[in-house]
Order: C-alpha cells, then sequence, then structure tokens
C-alpha cells in the first residue's frame, strides 16, 4: 500500500488541520457519485479514505512514523512489539527464592548424601524444627516456594480490510501473518467494521507458549451500496419510460445481478425489497437489499416536453407536505 503521506499529497511534518484539508478536497473530487463511470475513483477514493483514517489518529500516525506499523496498520516488526513477559529462575533476575528473597527446595538439591552435613540438624538448630517433613515444609513454618508459571508471549494485533460485497457474503479472507505464514480466515456471521478474531497461538512466542493473533477486521466503503443493520441499501436510477410503463430490469446485489419488475406507474423514491441480498445476521440469516428508486429523465428533454405540450398533471404531490 502506498505512503499515506503521498497518498494525501502532504509531507511528513504536515499539521492535522492540513491533512484534514487535503483528505476533504481529494475525497470530494473521488467520490463516487460523481465518479459513476470511472471504477478507478472508487478506489483511489478508498485508498484517500484508509491514509487519513491513519494520519487522523495521532497514536497510529506516531506508530506508523517509528515504523512500527506499515499503511494498512499492521505491524512491521517480526515479533509484533517488544517481548512480553520473563524467564523466571536463577538466571534472570531475583525472584521470590534467589539470593534475596529466602530458600528454595531446589537450592538444597545434593546436601543430605554420604559424607554430607544433616541440614535436618542446621534448621532444627535455627528454626526449632526438622527440615524435609511433610509436603517439603521445614519445621517452624519455613516452606520452599514454587518458581511463577511462565508466561505466555505477547498478542499480536492485526488489521484486515475487507472489500463490502466480501463481508457481506462473509467470503474467505487471506492474511499474512508476522512470521511470513499466510492462512485464511472465515468471516464470523455478524461481522462488521470492528470486529475481532483472534487467532490462537498466532503471536508472540514466550516460554508459557505463543500469544494469539488479533485481527480487527475493516470494512471498505462501496461506490454505491450501504449498510443499515444488516440491510443493504442502494439507489437505483431509472428510465422515465420505464417509470410510467413499467420495466423488468436487472439489479446489482452483492451475490449478483437480479431480475427485478418494475410496476407501470411507479413513482421516483418508491423502496423495493430483494429478500435475503443483505449481511449475515449473527443467528445465520441474511438481512434485506432494500432499493430506492430514482427516476432520470434524458440529458435532452427537448423531445419530450414536445411531446407533453398542453398536457398538465392535475395532481398535487405536495399534498402530504401542508403546501
Amino acid at each position: 500500500m502506498a505512503d499515506p503521506y503521498q497518498t494525501l499529497g502532504v509531507s511528513r511534518s504536515a499539521s492535522e488541520k492540513d491533512i484534514k484539508s487535503a483528505y476533504r478536497k481529494l475525497a470530494k473530487e473521488l467520490h463516487p457519485d460523481r465518479n459513476k463511470d470511472n471504477p478507478q475513483a472508487s478506489e483511489k477514493f478508498s485508498q484517500v479514505t484508509n491514509a487519513y483514517d491513519l494520519l487522523s489518529d495521532a497514536d497510529k500516525r506516531a506508530r506508523f512514523d517509528r515504523g512500527e506499523i506499515d499503511a494498512e496498520g499492521n505491524p512491521t516488526s517480526p515479533f509484533g512489539g517488544g517481548m512480553g513477559g520473563g524467564f523466571g529462575g536463577r538466571g534472570g533476575g531475583r525472584s521470590a527464592g534467589g539470593p534475596q528473597g529466602g530458600f528454595r527446595a531446589e537450592d538444597f538439591q545434593g546436601f543430605g548424601g554420604a559424607g554430607e552435613p544433616d541440614l535436618g540438624d542446621i534448621f532444627e538448630g535455627l528454626f526449632g524444627g526438622r527440615a524435609g517433613g511433610p509436603g517439603g515444609s521445614m519445621g517452624g513454618g519455613f516452606q520452599g516456594r514454587r518458581p511463577p508459571p511462565p508466561q505466555k508471549g505477547a498478542d499480536i494485533q492485526y488489521r484486515l480490510r475487507v472489500p463490502f460485497t466480501d463481508a457481506a457474503v462473509r467470503a474467505d479472507q487471506r492474511i499474512t501473518l508476522a512470521d511470513g505464514k499466510t492462512i485464511d480466515l472465515k468471516l464470523p456471521a455478524g461481522v462488521e467494521d470492528g470486529t475481532q478474531m483472534r487467532l490462537k497461538g498466532k503471536g508472540q512466542p514466550g516460554p508459557g507458549g505463543a500469544g494469539d493473533g488479533l485481527v480487527t477486521i475493516s470494512i471498505d466503503a462501496h461506490p454505491f451500496y450501504r449498510r443499515e443493520g444488516d440491510d443493504v441499501e442502494m439507489a437505483l436510477p431509472i428510465t422515465l419510460d420505464e417509470a410510467v410503463n413499467g420495466a423488468k430490469i436487472r439489479v446489482p446485489t452483492v451475490d449478483g445481478p437480479v431480475m427485478m419488475t418494475i410496476a407501470p406507474g411507479t413513482s421516483g423514491g418508491k423502496v423495493l425489497r430483494l429478500k435475503g441480498k443483505g449481511f449475515t445476521t449473527r443467528a445465520g440469516s441474511r438481512g434485506d437489499q432494500r432499493v430506492t428508486l430514482q427516476i432520470e429523465l434524458p440529458g435532452d428533454t427537448a423531445d419530450l416536453a414536445k411531446r407533453l405540450e398542453g398536457w398538465k398533471d392535475g395532481g398535487n404531490p405536495r399534498s402530504d407536505l401542508g403546501v
């Protein structure tokens, strides 16, 4: 992915105001509503939006500038950050059983054999009891202390961009992990922007086992679809002839085009529903696609005006508005 500063056309020293101004200018130029015949503009619009998402977040921008994350927001370090946890035992600092933290049972291994002093006598003299009693206690409440269990490695954070239609139909997504391995992910039912998936054992290695990979889903915007809950909404242009006389037309959906019937005399703004063409719900069913019809007049209305010459519509479409 391109450098977000280059994508927005600003310098690395740009202020928040400069970044916001550059984004607004580019978003206005590249917005899908203004570039319906230019599919490349939609891709550039998505790139500009993602660049702004990263640079407008002060923490993410600082981490990117330090080289800790890439333009996608994923860690650049092969281990996703500093080592988490530490090793207990004799080689790693002063533990509860170290020189200043009392005695441990393993510190006395090897004593008590032939020709070696009887430590029981020593502890009996010092603490009034015998060593090596039940449970490893050493009389008088003196007891060996177990080292803490080894810690797991740290988790690694990932950010996965998912195309809008892929999220709707839960298409498998491929992600490259910090160790260079690539896996395919099955999106969960009810997936939405910000959904987090946990990959067991795909984090940083550690003495107690590897941590987990935490994948945060980021769903891309779409040129003409919009999500509303589990439903997908879109505006569908139709001709005046199709509205007046009715027609069977092809309608795009996240699952591919389908045929839809327009009844004769259909008004602009009417909403039609395509069942089961939305996002997958948490229960596993599918939402719907709501299609709002928009009547578009031809670019040259001279012939239409001539055909309507002398005809007036006596109705009042604004009566419900009180005017």
